[in-house]
C-alpha cells in the first residue's frame, strides 16, 4: 500500500476557490475519512488525488513518487463512485474482471485474482447475473470487487454508500471496514454522513469552505472541536454552546441566573485568553449534562424528544439559547418545566466568539 501526500494543493475555477491551499498526508494502511457539507471540497481534493481532476497549484506525491501530472491510470489508485458505474451488458464476473483484462493480464491470473475477490467479498452465488439484477448492496459489492481486483496501491471512495437504503447503509459501513482491515489498504472515503465517518475513520478531515477545518481521530474532532464549525457539524445535535462572558473565575450567562465556576485548571488559560475577562462561548455535549434537582445551571423544558435507548431534552436556557441535554428514556417533563442541570467539569471547552477558534487549556498553561 502507499503513504500519499498533498502539499500546498490547490484547485481554483476561475477566481473561485474549490479548494484552497492545504496540507495532507495520508499514511500508510490508514483509512481517512474527507468530512464535510456539500460544495466544501472533500469531492474534488479526493479527485485530484486520483487525477480525475487537475490541480491549481501544489504537488501530490504517492509514496515519494511526485505524481501530480500523471494520468489517472499511471498512478495505480482504485475508484469507487457513489453510482457503481458497472457494464450493464457483463456479468457481475465480467465487470470485476474487467480491469485485469484492459491490463492485458493473462486468463490464470485473471481468474485467480476473481476469484480471492468473490470469496473475499462472498457474492460467489452473483457471477452470473448482471447489474440489472442485484441491489444496491450487492451492486456496490460488485463495484469494491473491481477495485479491490485490481491491488492498487491506494483506495478512493466517492460516498460509496449514498444511493443505498439505510439497511444497506449500516451492513456496508461494517463490510468495507472490515475489507479495510483484511487488506490493510491506504484508503481515503468521503462522505458527508459524520455517523459514517466516526464509525469507519482512524482518522476524520473535516472541511468546511474550501479549507480543512480540523484533522484528528473521531474522539478529538467529537470532544476537542478545533473551532465553532467543527463544534457544530460533528454530533447530533451538535455541542451545546452557550454566549457568556467571563470574570472572577465565573462563567456569566444571559437570562436566568445562570452562573457557572471554571473549574481550576481552566481558569488561567481562560484569564490568559481573554485577558481576564470578556465574552467566551460555553460549550459541552448533551451527553455531558445532568438533570439534578440542586444543579448550578437551570432552564425550562422546550421539548422532548424520545430516540429509544434516550430522551433529548430541549432546554431554553434564556430567550437566545436553547441546550440539549441526554437523559434517560423514561424521564418526561412537562413542556415549560424548570430543570436544573450540572455539566462535567472534565468536558466543558470554551471558544473565542471573534475568532471562534477553542481555547486551548494545554497549549497556554
Amino acid at each position: 500500500m502507499a503513504t500519499i501526500e498533498l502539499r500546498q494543493v490547490e484547485k481554483k475555477f476561475g477566481d473561485l476557490h474549490a479548494v484552497k491551499p492545504l496540507d495532507l498526508t495520508i499514511h500508510d494502511g490508514e483509512f481517512v475519512v474527507l468530512l464535510g457539507p456539500s460544495g466544501c471540497g472533500k469531492t474534488t481534493t479526493l479527485r485530484m488525488i486520483s487525477g480525475l481532476e487537475t490541480v491549481t497549484s501544489g504537488e501530490i506525491y504517492l509514496d515519494e513518487r511526485k505524481v501530480t501530472w500523471l494520468n489517472p491510470s499511471e498512478r495505480d489508485i482504485a475508484f469507487v463512485f457513489q453510482l457503481f458505474a458497472l457494464y450493464p451488458h457483463l456479468t457481475v464476473r465480467q465487470n470485476i474482471a474487467f480491469p485485469l483484462q484492459a491490463q492485458g493480464e493473462s486468463r490464470e491470473t485473471i481468474n485467480e485474482r476473481v476469484n480471492e475477490v468473490v470469496d473475499l467479498l462472498q457474492i460467489e452465488r452473483l457471477l452470473n447475473a448482471r447489474p440489472s439484477k442485484l441491489s444496491g448492496g450487492d451492486q456496490q459489492r460488485v463495484a469494491l470487487g473491481r477495485a479491490l481486483v485490481r491491488r492498487p496501491e491506494a483506495f478512493l471512495m466517492d460516498e460509496p454508500l449514498g444511493a443505498l437504503d439505510a439497511d444497506f447503509r449500516e451492513s456496508m459501513r461494517a463490510e468495507i471496514k472490515r475489507l479495510h482491515i483484511d487488506q490493510h489498504a491506504t484508503t481515503v472515503y468521503v462522505t458527508h454522513d459524520q455517523v459514517e465517518a466516526m464509525a469507519m475513520g482512524d482518522r476524520i478531515v473535516v472541511m468546511s469552505e474550501a479549507e480543512i477545518q480540523q484533522v484528528g481521530s473521531s474522539n478529538e474532532v467529537y470532544y476537542d472541536p478545533a473551532n465553532i464549525f467543527v463544534a457544530n457539524f460533528i454530533g447530533s445535535p451538535g455541542m451545546n454552546l452557550v454566549s457568556s462572558s467571563y470574570s472572577d473565575g465565573i462563567i456569566h450567562m444571559p437570562g436566568a441566573d445562570n452562573r457557572y465556576p471554571v473549574p481550576d485548571d481552566w481558569r488561567a488559560p481562560l484569564g490568559e485568553a481573554l485577558q481576564d475577562s470578556g465574552d467566551v462561548i460555553f460549550g459541552f455535549r448533551p451527553e455531558c449534562a445532568e438533570i439534578v434537582e440542586d444543579g448550578t445551571l437551570a432552564g425550562n423544558v422546550y421539548t422532548v424528544d424520545l430516540y429509544g435507548a434516550y430522551s433529548m431534552l430541549a432546554v431554553n436556557m434564556n430567550e437566545q439559547d436553547i441546550v440539549h441535554i441526554r437523559g434517560d428514556r423514561l424521564i418526561h417533563y412537562p413542556i415549560g418545566t424548570q430543570v436544573r442541570f450540572e455539566v462535567d467539569p472534565e468536558m466543558v471547552r470554551f471558544f473565542d466568539p471573534a475568532t471562534e477558534k477553542t481555547i486551548k487549556r494545554e497549549a497556554i498553561q
